[in-house]
């Protein structure tokens, strides 16, 4: 039986999760009787480790999936489809105030013709929280912890789950990035012009 290669740009347990919950979730969609298997390999984003914009953001996610491209052309191993995970802000400002949303990123493409983003939602970023991250500069997995008298937060529920109280964790909104990610490939009939990247 073929097997469907997913790589992954991370060994994060939440993001390696998320993606196997999601393939999951798309099941035959991918391929009728088709076997998925995630390999997780440790990328850069090459974007700063808190992104503060939804285009770097969405440039992060695209950086890792196509590292993981590269990767595999390089050692000539056979994958199915890229998967790169950005998770960070999106600062806006509007009606003369700064909002601050986390938002998380996905980025599929089957390292040729099709590539798709996906995005999780947004969630408004407490005040304290955003000043610590934007304005000082500090990375959202140490301040995070900071801030909700953690450790390890980022790994666990994540800021997400902080936020939500639990109701929607970090993996849960990576999966469903991943899964709107996912969208051109499983409901190609209604996606017949997906671009190879953006800006193309």
């Amino acid at each position: 039986m073929d097997k469907i290669i997913v790589a992954v740009g991370s060994t994060r347990r939440p993001k390696v999760d998320a993606v196997k919950e999601a393939l999951d979730a798309l099941g035959a969609s991918l391929g009728k009787g088709k076997l998925c298997d995630v390999v997780a390999v440790e990328v850069e984003s090459s974007v700063r480790h808190t992104p503060l914009t939804r285009e770097d953001l969405m440039k992060g996610a695209r950086n890792r999936a196509e590292e993981l491209v590269k990767i595999a052309l390089d050692k000539n191993e056979p994958r199915t489809y890229f998967v790169g995970l950005e998770g960070g802000f999106d600062v806006v400002y509007e009606g003369g105030a700064r909002w601050v949303f986390l938002e998380n990123w996905a980025y599929v493409t089957d390292g040729n013709a099709r590539a798709s983003f996906g995005q999780s939602g947004a969630i408004l970023v407490p005040e304290a929280l955003a000043k610590r991250v934007v304005d000082e500069g500090v990375e959202l997995a140490e301040a995070i912890d900071s801030f909700a008298g953690g450790h390890g937060i980022r790994d666990a529920q994540g800021t997400w789950g902080v936020l939500t109280r639990g109701l929607i964790t970090r993996q849960e909104a990576f999966r469903v990035a991943v899964v709107n990610a996912f969208a051109p490939f499983v409901n190609s009939a209604l996606y017949s012009d997906v671009r190879k990247t953006a800006g193309e």
